[in-house]
């Protein structure tokens, strides 16, 4: 398994940092759907033990990232579109909740950054970039779970966004990607006149909107 994005690590965190790099390789599918997972190999091209792998494998497939098989085997986990569908529902209604908590409180200053994560995503749709197209909706969304600031929100998420994240990089949609802009401008325009029910309804729209597109598509490998 030649990844060049596996490398050395220098510092003590070793588990963390595995399992930050292996969950971001899984997610961006820079490893496969269901390619198997060594930790004898993995350990030896992160330069370390392979405790800290183990332990980082076993955490990636707690959150449905990573699956045991018969045999002692490990791979990443086959994208399913059963369970990315469940995932969008649960992530629109923790986002609109987000939304409706972060909605009164938000300041120039954070309308600012909602504007600059939107030009941010149609430029890389614009390129056909599909990992900078998410990241910058990611921090489109971002902003409401900030100013939220309710870390249950947070922890709720946090399983279920890499799901969704794998599906999107896996089926991106130049056109989708196109008509979440102008939801997001429709979303903007909306905390702008405090407008917070139509602000929660357009954020919830948003994701079950994605998610519709996303699972209607042929079952993915």
């Amino acid at each position: 398994m030649e990844k060049d994005i596996i490398k050395p690590i220098k510092r003590l965190s070793f588990r963390d940092e595995v399992y930050q790099t292996l969950k971001k390789s899984i997610i961006n599918l820079e490893l496969q759907p269901e390619e198997r997972l060594n930790d004898k190999e993995l350990a030896e091209r992160f330069g370390i033990s392979r405790t800290p792998v183990r332990e980082a494998l076993k955490r990636l497939e707690d959150e449905g990232l990573v699956e045991s098989l018969p045999g002692s085997s490990t791979r990443v986990a086959p994208l399913k579109l059963e369970e990315a569908k469940n995932a969008f529902t649960v992530v629109a209604v923790l986002h609109a909740l987000a939304a409706r908590l972060a909605c009164p409180l938000l300041k120039e200053m954070d309308l600012e950054e909602l504007e600059f994560s939107n030009k941010a995503l149609l430029l890389s749709i614009e390129k056909g970039d599909v990992i900078k197209a998410i990241e910058a909706d990611t921090a489109f969304h971002n902003v409401f779970l900030d100013v939220a600031g309710n870390p249950e929100i947070l922890f709720a998420l946090e399983r279920s966004i890499p799901k969704i994240q794998r599906l999107e990089i896996s089926q991106f949609i130049t056109q989708k990607g196109l008509y979440s802009v102008e939801q997001h401008n429709q979303i903007i325009s909306a905390c702008k006149n405090k407008e917070c029910e139509i602000v929660v309804r357009l954020v919830e729209e948003n994701w079950l909107s994605l998610g519709e597109i996303l699972t209607q598509q042929t079952e993915p490998r």
